[in-house]
């Protein structure tokens, strides 16, 4: 999942699965979930800026399972999207269709990881006490915290997957070059390895602008969260996360889009925090892996979605990414009036197959090959 943010795909508030589309199913079932915080100790931002103790949640599915050489060889961590958390893949258009007996990520054999990134759930942010003095983390510094928390908090080595939406697609790439042996597999959704500039820097700076620009913000020091400057947000969030066809399906009337969309942008409000949302879009000020994506060297398969506002489907970057990446396999999901814009990737029925394949792909001694799905 962008997502509560961009993790959308069933929301438009910050919401744990996204911008945009329609309200998630509540989840059906309850699944067998340990929760803990990691405390890194003395983190250094890449700014040179520091936290004696920076608190990582997660939410965990499964066991760790040990070879013989007693290392962990069965964890798959999944990344959220902007705004969003490690809870949001519990949802049943995600959970029930990967974990169960049988299913690509089923818990009884894989170890499921689900973080609370940097400034997102329960883990560190600014509306812990900070505000505004919170240390101005990026894309670099969450997944640090990441490699971290598996590796000091949970003795973890190697991850047989890594699949993140959204802002965790993003990781997923800086992941792959950062370190480039630490995953079997890689699954990015609903982003591009490029910068972070055009139209979708300009929507975040808007958004940013409409929160500082409310005099009830108070350069960050509010009382209560100001208004008006998170509802200019989060109309953007909302049209950013937007599934035209999805909508024009379901809300074929002027006064059902109206209602709709003032109900979507009316609940997302009082989920968001003004400082954390301002973080939480700044984050991606410096991503750009476009030159290392060479590095990139173990099976990734990417998926965007035809109708994603965020990542246009005529940008001429997956071409190229691709003979860049010898490795990887890019799928467009086509448009249909099921499909949910940005946040379609939380939604596995239209890439289960995807990830099946990439399992499959990415098992020991198998040669990988380049090219589309």
């Amino acid at each position: 999942m962008l997502l509560l943010l961009l993790a959308l795909a069933a929301q438009v508030a910050p919401s744990p699965t996204g911008w945009g589309g329609a309200p998630a199913p509540a989840p059906t079932r309850r699944w067998p979930t340990h929760e803990q915080d990691v405390v890194l100790k003395n983190f250094r931002f890449r700014d040179g800026e520091t936290l004696p103790q920076l608190r990582m949640h997660l939410t965990t599915l499964g066991s760790p399972h040990r070879n013989q050489a007693g290392h962990i060889d069965n964890a798959v961590m999944v990344l959220h999207g902007t705004g969003g958390d490690g809870k949001q893949f519990l949802r049943p258009q995600f959970a029930d269709e990967l974990y169960g007996p049988g299913q690509p990520l089923d818990i009884r054999k894989y170890w499921i990881i689900l973080p609370d990134n940097i400034g997102h759930g329960k883990s560190s942010k600014p509306s812990d006490g900070l505000r505004m003095r919170f240390p101005k983390y990026d894309y670099d510094d969450m997944v640090e915290a990441q490699h971290r928390t598996l590796v000091e908090g949970l003795g973890i080595a190697h991850l047989r997957l890594i699949f993140g939406t959204s802002m965790g697609c993003m990781h997923a790439f800086v992941w792959g070059e950062t370190y480039p042996d630490f995953a079997s597999a890689l699954m990015p959704m609903a982003c591009e390895p490029i910068e972070i500039a055009g139209l979708n820097r300009m929507w975040r700076q808007l958004a940013i602008d409409g929160i500082e620009a409310d005099p009830a913000w108070q350069g960050g020091n509010y009382a209560t969260e100001p208004t008006t400057g998170l509802r200019s947000a989060e109309n953007l969030l909302f049209v950013a996360g937007s599934a035209p066809l999805y909508y024009h399906r379901n809300y074929p009337t002027r006064a059902a889009a109206s209602a709709y969309a003032k109900d979507r942008v009316a609940s997302g409000i009082k989920e968001l925090d003004a400082n954390d949302l301002i973080y939480q879009l700044d984050s991606s000020r410096n991503y750009n892996p476009w030159s290392q994506l060479g590095r990139i060297k173990v099976p990734l398969t990417w998926i965007n979605s035809a109708d994603d506002f965020i990542n246009p489907r005529n940008l001429p970057v997956p071409a190229e990414a691709l003979r860049r990446m010898p490795t990887a396999r890019f799928r467009l999901i086509p448009e249909t009036a099921e499909t949910r814009g940005h946040g379609t990737h939380t939604w596995a029925k239209f890439w289960k197959a995807d990830l099946i394949s990439l399992l499959v792909r990415s098992e020991p001694h198998r040669t990988p090959r380049h090219g589309s799905r």
